[in-house]
């Protein structure tokens, strides 16, 4: 087992809704790029735990000599975690349509690239880029914001790529079939981006800028869309109101 590497520092304190500009559709722009370690640790709950419990999952499932994917990487964070802990031959491949994020990336695991195949590929993901030989495939935070046309054949793209007892992990934020509860957990939500530090002016112009970027499935729909994927093996592993952890296994 390799030594942990040197975490990376929290970049700077997100306030980019505190702008006037800021009313536009969200995107992984240079300027989300820059805060965007500190907005996940503060908008999505218990965003430490889900990384650990995410990566001891990865752990469970990979296979020396295969790839590791990580669909919408980010600033490279789950791929950091997870170096100390898998075998050095598990293959490490980041996908995201963000080229900021994913210079980010690069900075934040320049250690990891010194000891394991690391490679991080800028693509768009509706594009049919190319998965192989993946014992385990991760999407933080990423499904929700692909389109739902495409979602399907990206997920039997997956199930097709990974080898047998493969798995995906995912997580989401969900809805449920009930209004009542829907708008308690929402509630609930801001509470927690309140606590967060958030001012109601920030959560009202994140809201609007996420309404036609984000669109969350029902949990039912998603575990529905993974069966008719291929996928034969689904449970919740995290659940917190509006968020949701699944493993699925091929």
């Amino acid at each position: 087992m390799s030594k942990p590497t040197e975490k990376s520092q929290v970049t700077d304190r997100d306030t980019l809704f505190q702008a006037e500009q800021r009313s536009h559709d969200f995107d992984f722009d240079a300027n989300t790029a820059g805060v965007f370690d500190d907005m996940v640790q503060r908008s999505v709950p218990f965003y430490e735990e889900i990384q650990r419990m995410t990566c001891e999952l990865a752990k469970d499932f990979s296979v020396p000599g295969t790839n590791l994917y990580d669909i919408g990487c980010a600033t490279g964070t789950s791929l950091e975690m997870l170096d100390p802990l898998l075998d050095r031959s598990v293959a490490f491949v980041g996908v995201d349509n963000s080229g900021d994020m994913l210079e980010k990336a690069r900075q934040k695991l320049r250690v990891v690239a010194e000891h394991r195949r690391l490679e991080l590929v800028n693509s768009d993901i509706h594009a049919n880029f190319r998965i192989e030989n993946a014992s385990v495939v991760m999407m933080i935070l990423t499904l929700q914001f692909i389109r739902p046309l495409h979602r399907e054949d990206l997920l039997r793209r997956i199930n097709e790529a990974l080898s047998e007892n493969g798995c995906l992990l995912l997580i989401e934020k969900v809805t449920g079939p009930y209004s009542l509860l829907n708008r308690l957990f929402i509630d609930h939500y801001y509470d927690f981006k309140r606590r967060s530090g958030y001012s109601e002016l920030e959560i009202s112009r994140k809201r609007e800028s996420l309404e036609n970027v984000l669109i969350p499935y029902h949990i039912q729909e998603n575990r529905e869309l993974l069966f008719k994927t291929g996928f034969t093996q689904i449970e919740e592993f995290f659940r917190w109101y509006n968020f949701c952890g699944i493993v699925a296994v091929k």
